[in-house]
Order: C-alpha cells, then structure tokens, then sequence
C-alpha cells in the first residue's frame, strides 16, 4: 500500500511543481495552438506540449518506487519483463505524439506507430486477451483470434483518448478517473505493479487538471493523450487476466470481469465507435474532423466547457458503478444491462442539442415576426 500511496504521490508533485515552467518554455519557443478553426473551443493561444510533463511524471514515479523487493522471485521477473515492454511502448508514442504536437505527423506514420506497439505488447509481452470469460457463454478463444483482437484493442483504446481530447479538462479527468479506479481494483487484487501503473498516471493528470481544466492553461496534446490511452489499454487486458487471491470476498472475486474494464474505458470507446458509425453512415472518412463528438453536442445545447467535462466525468462514474452492481451476475447479463445504460446516456446529449436548436430556432422565428422587437 505505501508504494501505491507515493508513486501517486510523486507524480501529482512533479506535475504540479514543473507544469508552470513548461507553460514559460512553450510560450517562448513558440509551442502553442491558435485559435481560428471552427472546431476549437479556445479563444486564445495555448501550449500543446502538456504531454512532456505527464510522461516524465507517470514514468519516474514508476521507475522510482518500482517494487524490486518482491520476495517471490517468479513474480518479480514477470514484473521487471512488463516494466521493460511498457517503458518502450511509452516511449515510443511519446516521440511520435510530441513530434504531431510540435510539427505534425501523418495519420499513417501515428497507425504504424500504433501497429508497432500493439505488437511489441501482445507478441513480446504476451500482454493479450486470452478468453472471454463467459461472455455471451464464450470462454477460450484461438490463438490468432487472441493476437488480433489485442492489438485491435490496444490501437482502438489509444486512438479513443486521442479523439476525445476535444475539451478542456476531458481526457485529463477520464484517464484520473480510470486510473484511481483501475488502481484500487488492482489493490484489492494485490497486484501492486499494475496499482502503481495506475496510480503514477493519476497522480500525473490529478496534477495536470489543475492546468487543464476550463479555461485551460495548457493542452496535453497527442503526447499525452496518447500515452492516457496506451496505459489504459495496459490495464484494462491485464485486468480481464487478473485472477483474485483466494482470500478475497465473494464480490471481490466477481469484479474482473470484461465487463468492468470496459466500463472504466466506456465513455472514449463509446464516443468513438459512435462517431466511426455516424461517419460511415454519412459515407465520410472516420478520421475525418466534426463536431459530433459527444463533448461538441453538449456544448452545442449550451453548456459551458466545464460543465460539460463535470457532467462526462459523472456519467463515467455512473457507469463504473452499474458494472460494480451487476458484476455479481453472469458477465452477459451484467454486460447487457450496462451496455443499456451506456446506451441511454450517449443519447442523452444529441437530445439536448436538438431541444435547444428547436428553441433557438423558434425564439428566432418569433423575432422575425415581431419587427417592433427586432427593432
């Protein structure tokens, strides 16, 4: 418990403490973004290198209080391999992230980028999905079927956070909120290394949100955003493959499931597969830009920023709870009622922004038949 207490520790400090400088640094080299695009909310220039910060945070509070003092030799090798495999994956998307922060990179170089992790963790670290664990009464699955769908889930989850890091404050307090709750699942399971993982980049975007949050100060860019979706990617396989002591409660046991993985990532994986759908459907390229975004239909129904980000993070935690409530069911039941609720709340906000446009629309029609109060 104390290595989870620190790492958290260490990382909120470093964030807090170096963050202002950074901000100094950007605006003297010039690393920020301008407003003027329709689509950006900001109405003024921001750093974009906030990702810098939150990778040398998460990372040294992880390599700081690594647990190398793990009597259980076997677990401490497995521990040591991860830790190996992880570091590298970071670093990579963070050099391809700063280097789209500063410069620009072409979509496909950041897919290869994500391809080539997505391999290293599954082929090298054997990090993979290897079972469904009841899932629609899907138990093992084959070997090529476990490869693929892990680095389709390590690239769709990165991708995910990287797309929804539309609005002040969104992706730095989903991945808080993912991290604190993967971190105490993975206490309660007595996987410290994984709790650390979680907690080091909690500590960071708890530090980070007091800089991001509306009206932000400085953005995460791809380099940070990024990294938020490789380690939640990290967390949520290695959560479905957690076994818990067997020392643990009844409820305890029933929580690593699927479906509680998903939970935690539920808002960026849903707003993603919902935007892909939309775009398809409209026959665009998925990666092409909108504002359709879950976040863009909030604002667009007159919400401000931070009510928007406040009211994401609630629902997030909502949904955490219903998969926590209904873990003591089958995984396909708890599965089925959650997604529901998910479902329910994705439609929430396109609601709203056709309820306000109606009104707008009518307070305008009403104008234009009254010239006495046009006038």
């Amino acid at each position: 418990m104390p290595h989870l207490i620190f790492t958290l520790l260490t990382s909120f400090i470093v964030v807090l403490l170096a963050t202002p400088s950074l901000i100094k640094v950007a605006f003297l080299k010039r690393l920020f973004d301008e407003p003027g695009d329709a689509r950006k909310l900001h109405k003024r220039v921001v750093p974009t290198i906030g990702g810098i910060i939150i990778f040398a945070a998460t990372l040294f509070a992880f390599a700081l209080w690594f647990p190398y003092q793990q009597p259980d030799l076997d677990l401490l090798k497995e521990w040591i391999q991860e830790f190996q495999f992880i570091v590298a994956c970071m670093l990579i998307l963070f050099f391809v992230g700063i280097k789209d922060d500063i410069i620009g990179t072409a979509p496909i170089k950041k897919l290869a980028a994500h391809i080539l992790v997505g391999m290293i963790l599954v082929l090298m670290a054997e990090m993979r999905i290897r079972g469904m664990h009841g899932l629609f009464s899907v138990n093992d699955i084959p070997l090529w079927a476990s490869i693929f769908l892990s680095i389709f889930t390590y690239i769709v989850t990165v991708n995910a956070y990287n797309l929804i890091d539309g609005v002040d404050g969104l992706a730095a307090g989903v991945g808080l909120i993912g991290g604190l709750a993967f971190g105490i699942l993975f206490f309660l399971a007595s996987n410290i290394f994984m709790g650390m993982l979680a907690f080091s980049l909690a500590g960071s975007l708890a530090a980070f949100l007091i800089f991001n949050f509306s009206p932000a100060k400085i953005f995460m860019g791809d380099s940070g955003s990024m990294l938020i979706g490789l380690i939640m990617a990290v967390l949520a396989i290695k959560f479905v493959e957690t076994i818990p002591p067997e020392n643990s409660t009844f409820f305890v046991s029933k929580l690593f499931t699927p479906v509680v993985a998903m939970s935690i990532v539920a808002y960026a994986l849903t707003d993603t597969l919902r935007i892909f759908i939309w775009r398809a459907v409209r026959g665009v390229s998925p990666f092409s830009a909108d504002r359709n975004h879950l976040h863009h239909l909030l604002i667009d129904s007159g919400m401000s920023q931070g009510k928007t980000v406040i009211c994401i993070y609630i629902a997030n935690i909502a949904v955490i709870g219903v998969a926590v409530a209904t873990a003591i069911y089958s995984v396909t039941i708890s599965f089925l009622i959650t997604a529901g609720f998910v479902i329910l709340l994705a439609t929430i906000p396109w609601l709203m922004k056709r309820l306000h446009t109606k009104k707008k629309n009518s307070a305008n029609k009403t104008r234009h038949l009254n010239p006495m109060e046009a006038a």
